[in-house]
C-alpha cells in the first residue's frame, strides 16, 4: 500500500474499538510503551478524541473512523496508517459488540446473529488479513527492532457459555481458533500472534450488571476478588507486544482474575 518506509522512528499500534473502555486502556498502555497509536472508532469521536487526550506525553497518534465489518473501511483504515507512517508494527483486534439484544438462545435473531458476527469475527479476521501482508511486506524492509505482532481480544465467553448471548459467545469462541490459525501462518514470517481473554472488566459493556457482578466477585467468582480494569488488560497487551514472552504464539492469556480455574470446594 506504500513505498519502502524509513528504517527509523517509533513503532506503530492500530488499536481497533479504541476509544473506550479496555480499547482505550490498551492504547494508553501501548503509548507508554513507545508507541504511536492509531484510535479507530465507529460512531462516537468524542470519546476517541478523549483516548488521545489520554495517550502518554509526546505519543503521535491519530483518530481513525472506521466501521470493521465494512472491506472497504477496513482498506481505508490500514491505507491511513501506512499513509501515515510508513509502518505497522501492532494490530489490536478489540473493537466488539454484544447481542443486539441479548436474547435466550432460542429466540435468538439473525439480525443480531449477523452484526455480532460481521463485527466480532469477520471484521478481525479479514482486517487481520490485510495487516498481516502489511507486516510480511515491512518484515523485509529491514526496519531495525521490527517486532510484528496482532494480539485479538477474546474474553472468557470463548469457552464460558452464556445463553442469551449465544452470537457473542460463538464469535469469541471463533476468534480463538483465528487466533491459532494466523499463529500457525504467520510463524514463519516473524509475526506472533495472541488471544487474549478478559473477564468481568469495568467498562461501559458492564455497567449494567455492576451490582451483580460485585456481589458475585465478593462471593468468590474470581480467585482475586476484585473487578478487572482495562488498564490490567493494557498491560499484558504491551507484555506480549513488546518482546517480553518472545518464544510464544498462539497463546490465549487469561485476564479474568482466575475465573478460568476450577478446583473442588473446600
Amino acid at each position: 500500500m506504500t513505498d519502502v518506509p524509513s528504517l527509523h522512528g517509533r513503532p506503530v499500534a492500530l488499536v481497533t474499538g479504541g476509544s473506550r473502555g479496555i480499547g482505550r486502556g490498551i492504547c494508553v498502555a501501548l503509548s507508554h510503551a513507545g508507541y504511536d497509536v492509531a484510535v479507530n472508532y465507529q460512531r462516537n469521536e468524542t470519546a476517541a478524541r478523549e483516548t488521545v487526550a489520554a495517550l502518554a506525553s509526546g505519543t503521535g497518534s491519530m483518530l481513525c473512523q472506521a466501521d470493521v465489518s465494512s472491506a472497504a473501511d477496513r482498506e481505508r483504515l490500514v491505507s491511513g496508517v501506512l499513509g501515515r507512517w510508513g509502518r505497522l508494527d501492532v494490530l489490536v483486534n478489540n473493537a466488539g459488540i454484544s447481542s443486539l439484544p441479548r436474547a435466550d438462545l432460542l429466540a435468538a435473531t439473525e439480525q443480531s446473529w449477523d452484526r455480532v458476527i460481521d463485527v466480532n469475527l469477520k471484521g478481525a479476521f479479514f482486517l487481520s488479513q490485510s495487516v498481516a501482508r502489511e507486516m510480511i511486506r515491512l518484515a523485509g524492509a529491514g526496519i531495525a527492532d521490527y517486532r510484528p505482532a496482532i494480539v485479538n481480544i477474546s474474553s472468557v465467553s470463548a469457552y464460558a457459555a452464556s445463553l442469551d448471548r449465544g452470537d457473542y459467545c460463538i464469535s469469541k469462541a471463533g476468534m480463538s481458533m483465528m487466533t491459532q490459525l494466523l499463529a500457525l501462518r504467520l510463524a514463519e514470517h516473524g509475526v506472533r500472534v495472541y488471544e487474549v481473554r478478559p473477564g468481568i472488566i469495568e467498562s461501559e459493556m458492564t455497567a449494567g450488571a455492576r451490582e451483580k457482578y460485585t456481589e458475585q466477585i465478593a462471593a468468590g467468582l474470581t480467585p482475586i476478588r476484585r473487578w478487572g480494569t482495562p488498564e490490567d488488560v493494557g498491560r499484558v497487551v504491551v507484555a506480549l507486544v513488546t518482546g517480553l514472552i518472545p518464544y510464544s504464539t498462539g497463546e490465549a492469556i487469561n485476564v479474568d482474575g482466575g475465573f478460568h480455574l476450577r478446583g473442588f470446594p473446600r
